[in-house]
């Protein structure tokens, strides 16, 4: 049992607030010595070799990069301004062209953060001005910038697919159907909101001259981007290239888009970019040093094996699993990262799910679906804080709470309904 209260130390810890990759690392340290002694990590060294050696992580600072460069290049605030004029002039068009413009951004950058203070920053002012239901506005911005965490090039992907050991391009593969169908789910909770709530998202008077006018903006801002998503994503979803390959191609791609776009690539842009893209890196793959080592001891002590008979030994068999890992994982993203999530309760979960015999990569979707949710889930989720962050005073965070409400219920249907229907999702089951 030490395992297990090895586990539920490292929750506490991380519910008070201690730094994620030291809680991990340190626990693991203490209790590692303690049951065994320092012989125990003789081979610590060799794991971490090996996480320097893995070709699937190099990928993880390659599509940061291309994220950030891609946002510092005014890409999203381009998006965001043609797509606001082209759907705009109609109820909703504003949320509407947040959410078409998340999908975007998340194909192209896959980066949050990014997408969700670019979206705050621009769209948010323009709803609140035009008298936009706060909540609305709040929560088609949070739920569009979590859309990179489903649609790849997705960084949760990429850690699932190296924790899980399946192929990162068949987890982008097997992404694609589940994410368009949460985005065309979004767009009808705003349709729907916005005829049920007349008022709700009032149209915003052109002064274009014509609608070609709008059109013609609109596709010189969005095929730049899409001929980027089509070199990376299309080179993997071919065969062409493997995801660590395609990642260079997008952070080239994207230094080509960032000429086009502002005529030349300062250096110092290069340079900052760099720097954001060490320290986002430096915080995930500490995380896995720590992780490593906390998987390495709660395997040791059996904690891996209790788990498993406990799993094992359920009625109902792997729908009574499927039901209590999502719950789980739900549950944790309230007060964790995603990230933590990956890399602690995954390779827990997965040789489980293995045993059952259910299809891999099916499992990894519903668990990066589920992870998306840990975004948007108040009191902690990330999307909020960077709302609130660039949101103006008069937006409280009770009324972002409020709004990202029906989306995680959105989302919770698009899981229930990959779990029923993996079929019509694009699972041969």
């Amino acid at each position: 049992m030490i395992g297990i209260y090895l586990f539920g130390v490292a929750l506490v810890a991380l519910f008070i607030g201690y730094p994620i990759a030291l809680t991990f690392a340190g626990l693991s340290l203490l209790v590692g010595i303690w049951i065994e002694g320092p012989d125990l990590f003789a081979f610590m060294s060799y794991r971490l070799y090996n996480i320097m050696e893995n070709t699937i992580l190099m990928a993880i600072p390659m599509f940061i990069f291309m994220g950030i460069i891609l946002q510092k290049s005014g890409l999203a605030e381009r998006l965001l301004e043609a797509m606001g004029r082209l759907f705009g002039t109609r109820e909703g068009g504003l949320a509407i062209s947040t959410i078409i413009v998340g999908a975007f951004l998340a194909a192209s950058t896959g980066v949050v953060g990014a997408s969700v203070v670019a979206m705050g920053v621009i769209s948010l002012p323009v709803m609140l001005k035009y008298n936009y239901d706060q909540r609305l506005a709040t929560g088609s911005i949070c739920a569009a910038g979590t859309l990179g965490q489903i649609i790849p090039p997705s960084i949760i992907l990429i850690i699932l697919g190296d924790v899980m050991s399946v192929p990162v391009g068949d987890l982008f593969k097997a992404a694609m159907i589940p994410g368009l169908v949460l985005v065309g789910c979004y767009l009808l909770y705003v349709w729907i909101f916005t005829h049920v709530n007349k008022g709700s998202a009032p149209s915003i008077p052109s002064d274009a001259d014509s609608k070609w006018e709008l059109i013609k903006d609109a596709l010189w801002n969005i095929i730049p981007p899409l001929m980027l998503i089509i070199v990376v994503l299309g080179s993997i979803l071919m065969g062409i290239a493997t995801p660590t390959e395609s990642s260079a191609l997008g952070a080239i791609g994207s230094l080509v888009l960032a000429k086009l776009y502002i005529g030349k690539v300062e250096w110092n842009m290069i340079s900052d970019s760099a720097k954001e893209t060490v320290k986002v890196t430096s915080m995930v793959f500490a995380v896995l040093i720590g992780a490593t080592a906390f998987s390495m001891v709660f395997s040791y002590s059996g904690g891996d094996t209790i788990v498993e008979e406990v799993m094992s030994s359920l009625p109902g068999e792997k729908w009574t699993f499927l039901l209590l890992s999502m719950l789980a994982i739900f549950i944790l993203g309230f007060f964790i990262d995603f990230v933590e999530i990956a890399f602690i309760v995954v390779p827990i979960l997965a040789p489980i799910a293995e045993l059952m015999g259910l299809n891999m990569i099916w499992f990894g979707i519903l668990i990066a679906m589920n992870l998306q949710s840990s975004f948007m889930t108040p009191p902690f989720g990330f999307s909020l804080f960077y709302l609130k962050g660039v949101a103006p005073l008069e937006v409280k965070t009770t009324t972002i709470y409020k709004g990202v409400i029906p989306f995680i219920a959105i989302q919770l249907v698009v899981l229930f309904l990959l779990v029923v229907f993996p079929e019509y999702l694009g699972f041969d089951m």
